[in-house]
């Protein structure tokens, strides 16, 4: 039986600011990336996510960035390794100790967007960002893109293979860039059709018309689309319809 773990990114709210809809969400996945404060999120939000991680038995991750609040993290940035370690560190350590104040932990550790896309091609900075992760509590797995740089450079580290139902992929593996059209799957019948080949399978099908291997053990339905919650429900829905089991991957 396939075994799949769902994922969103969660909390990417900031103050008076709101971005999707975390309590529903948090009935339909099975680990939740949570904002730490650099690309989105702040102590208030931050909490009010875990402890209703916590209530429904989701698994929290911490969801790392660039700080780059204007940017929504979405922009590359060079940081200097040392740098980059310690701006890791402080986000888990952040997050960690709002979770652990609600009866919950980070329990593996996500980079977010530019910095995942960096991390998964530059060993510099995946490295930076494992470097972080070891320091603080080397049992926390790093969640990345199937394929990414970390594996080489994660020594001690668990590093678990992510897959996404709504993004495209190029022929390489690589994530489709926002700048490009299509990089975003919006059609509802088209992203489940994926998440269950993904799921079953472990390939989908490139921009190219190709197929790619994944072999990934967590699927991420983004939290900040149209219709996210209604998309992410239909996924689960096709996911269990299909025979996958939906588990944690930690």
């Amino acid at each position: 039986m396939a075994v799949i773990d769902i994922n969103a990114d969660l909390g990417e709210g900031f103050g008076i600011w709101e971005l999707g809809d975390d309590l529903a969400l948090l009935d339909v996945i099975t680990s939740a990336n949570v904002a730490c404060g650099f690309h989105a999120g702040d102590p208030l939000i931050m909490r009010r996510v875990c402890a209703a991680a916590v209530e429904r038995g989701v698994t929290i991750g911490a969801q790392v960035s660039y700080r780059d609040l204007a940017g929504f993290g979405r922009r590359e940035m060079d940081v200097p390794p040392p740098e980059l370690t310690a701006e890791v560190l402080y986000q888990v350590a952040a997050l960690d100790g709002i979770a652990r104040t609600e009866g919950g932990r980070v329990a593996y550790v996500k980079p977010h967007g530019a910095l995942y896309n960096r991390v998964a091609r530059d060993a510099v900075q995946a490295r930076a960002v494992a470097d972080a992760v070891r320091a603080y509590d080397p049992s926390l797995p790093l969640l990345t893109l199937a394929g990414s740089a970390v594996r080489d450079v994660a020594e001690g580290l668990t590093v678990v293979a992510e897959c996404f139902a709504d993004r495209a992929y190029t022929p390489s593996g690589r994530l489709v860039s926002r700048r490009e059209p299509g990089a975003v799957v919006h059609d509802r019948d088209a992203v489940v059709q994926r998440a269950v080949r993904m799921a079953v399978e472990g390939t989908v099908v490139s921009v190219d018309g190709g197929e790619v291997a994944l072999d990934a053990r967590s699927m991420c339905v983004h939290g900040d689309t149209p219709n996210a919650v209604e998309l992410a429900r239909s996924v689960r829905s096709a996911l269990s319809g299909a025979g996958v089991a939906l588990e944690p991957f930690a």
